[in-house]
């Protein structure tokens, strides 16, 4: 690679991660359904014919800040999973559910961005999906080990769910019994209920020591899914 082509490949990653670090103040300030590409451009002392070249659309840019969002908080359970490696399968569940409230109370507007209101308009491409699936095969994971280590137990499904539940199974786990993997679907869906009620207010007046609550929440969702 050339000298010229090294500093303009460069220069192409510092002028796209301004870009998204704008984006993400404006998403700060004024939420992601008001996010401009000319305000954007405008902030960062570009023309807008120039940003273009970066992100061809609004729903580019928000694509972009969607997977980095689902990146990040990803790489956080990830992270906890790895220092948790030698635990008993219910510590490392618990550990990667504090990890991820760690992570949505420390970027509250990323948070809100995949997990909050859908942005009306815009529709997220299947690009999205890889790194919106890394929380989820984290947990996966520690399910996974549990079946083939110490055990779970099995929840109860009822006889009318099993039809979906085996679909469900076989499309996220096949290795794993339909029993698990349908309370896990439900668990995972409460994990982000329990974030989304922390962080959007719904526990004001309500919960006041939230991380004790927290533990005791996710320990419960552990119970749930059949680990011991």
């Amino acid at each position: 690679m050339s000298t010229a082509h090294s500093a303009r490949a460069r220069a192409r990653i510092e002028v796209t991660a301004a870009i998204k670090d704008e984006a993400r103040r404006q998403l700060a300030a004024e939420g992601a359904a008001k996010l401009s590409l000319r305000a954007v451009a405008r902030e960062l002392g570009m023309v807008s014919s120039a940003l273009y070249r970066y992100f061809p659309s609004r729903d580019d840019l928000l694509t972009a800040l969607i997977i980095d969002a689902y990146d990040s908080v990803g790489e956080a359970a990830e992270t906890a999973r790895d220092a948790a490696s030698d635990a008993a399968p219910t510590p490392r569940w618990t550990t990667v559910c504090e990890a991820v409230r760690a992570w949505a109370l420390a970027h509250p507007h990323e948070y809100a961005l995949i997990y909050g209101s859908p942005v009306p308009g815009y529709v997220a491409p299947d690009t999205t999906i890889p790194a919106a699936s890394r929380v989820g095969l984290v947990l996966i994971g520690i399910l996974r080990d549990a079946v083939r280590g110490p055990g779970v137990t099995f929840p109860p499904l009822p006889a009318e769910l099993r039809p979906e539940a085996e679909r469900l199974s076989a499309d996220i786990a096949p290795d794993l019994p339909p029993e698990v993997s349908t309370a896990l679907v439900a668990a995972w869906a409460q994990l982000f209920g329990l974030v989304g009620f922390e962080l959007f207010g719904q526990f004001n007046r309500v919960v006041e020591d939230r991380e004790k609550f927290f533990r005791y929440a996710v320990v419960q969702l552990a119970r749930g899914v059949g680990l011991r």
